[in-house]
């Protein structure tokens, strides 16, 4: 296993959850707005990058290699495959609620969030 992959990977991770972040809080100051259109779009662009994870990763999953490198891909792929299905059928409701369980309360970190630090620990 190659520590730096692993280390460049939960940057690249942390560096994917800010940007969602950051998309989330503009869709939601252009919902306020009265902006659906501003607001879906926003959501349409955190269902596309997390689309693209698994792909976006891959070669630092291969570095890692091992349990742990294919373990890594298969929950990105996971992320991925529910943020490319949200797309397909043009959900806003599913594209907002991407990487939230559904007894999500208020400040509790996001299911990206909780990977991130699962990594941190060692798994």
């Amino acid at each position: 296993m190659s520590e730096d992959a692993l280390k460049e990977l939960m940057d690249f991770l942390e560096e994917a959850n800010a940007r969602v972040k950051q998309l989330e809080a503009e869709g939601d100051a252009a919902m306020a707005e009265g902006g659906q259109t501003a607001f879906q779009a926003k959501l349409e662009k955190k269902a596309e990058l997390l689309a693209s994870l698994g792909t976006r990763a891959a070669p630092l999953t291969k570095a890692i290699g091992g349990d742990l490198g294919r373990n890594i891909d298969d929950r990105l792929e996971r992320f991925a495959s529910s943020a490319a299905t949200a797309l397909r059928i043009g959900s806003v409701f599913f594209m907002t609620a991407l990487l939230y369980p559904e007894d999500h309360q208020p400040g509790e970190p996001n299911d990206l969030e909780t990977f991130i630090a699962e990594l941190r620990k060692g798994i």
